[in-house]
């Protein structure tokens, strides 16, 4: 979802620390398995019904597809900002917690999109898990800014703080898209392709700031 951040420390000598991380990496790969149950075409079809079966299964395709990139992308994200993490904390262990209930909740919002995507409360709910999912690890890092880089002026802060601000344009245009969905359902998906040029610009700039 985002780029890597420059000059981050792992800590995973600490056992919370690496409880979380082995605790996310499971979450992760469930849901990322339970994406795949939807696609799915009965047996002992006819030649008919089989094409007619696999045409109407490129929704749920298409749906898998796009679920199962973004949480790839959290998974890197998550882990990037747990890798950092020099000790652990009861608000950062509840935090990535909400995040984790979030990733394995988002199988279900991806079968809505993949049978219901005319309908605005399935968009917004798509798109309202993202940006929830985005706002926690946004939070996160926001948090443990200072814990990690004490100086704000170094290279690697500066890395991170254009990580935080992509992940606040995905916040951002998810949320903007929600209330989009009930005016729009096809605009408000198209919307989420602004991801692209928001992480690039905001990307950009924070590589060229250093240098000024």
């Amino acid at each position: 979802m985002t780029e890597p951040v420059a000059a981050t420390h792992p800590h995973e000598s600490d056992l919370g620390a690496t409880r979380l991380i082995a605790l996310s990496d499971g979450i992760y790969a469930i849901a990322m398995t339970l994406l795949v149950i939807n696609v799915a075409i009965p047996a002992h079809l006819g030649d008919a019904a089989f094409h007619k079966a696999l045409g109407d299964a490129l929704p749920n395709v298409g749906a898998f597809a796009l679920s199962f990139s973004l949480i790839a992308g959290f998974w890197r994200d998550h882990r990037r900002i747990l890798t950092a993490l020099p000790t652990e904390t009861v608000v950062i262990t509840r935090l990535v917690l909400l995040g984790l209930g979030l990733v394995a909740l988002l199988p279900f919002p991806t079968a809505l999109l993949a049978e219901y995507a005319s309908q605005p409360e399935t968009v917004a709910l798509y798109a309202g898990t993202l940006a929830a999912i985005h706002a926690v690890h946004a939070t996160l890092l926001l948090l443990t800014q200072r814990q990690v880089h004490p100086s704000a002026a170094s290279s690697a802060a500066a890395a991170r703080r254009g990580f935080t601000a992509q992940l606040g344009s995905s916040v951002l245009i998810f949320g903007l898209s929600v209330p989009l969905a009930f005016v729009n359902t096809a605009a408000a998906m198209w919307f989420w392709i602004t991801l692209i040029p928001a992480h690039y610009i905001l990307g950009h700039y924070h590589r060229r700031r250093p240098e000024r």
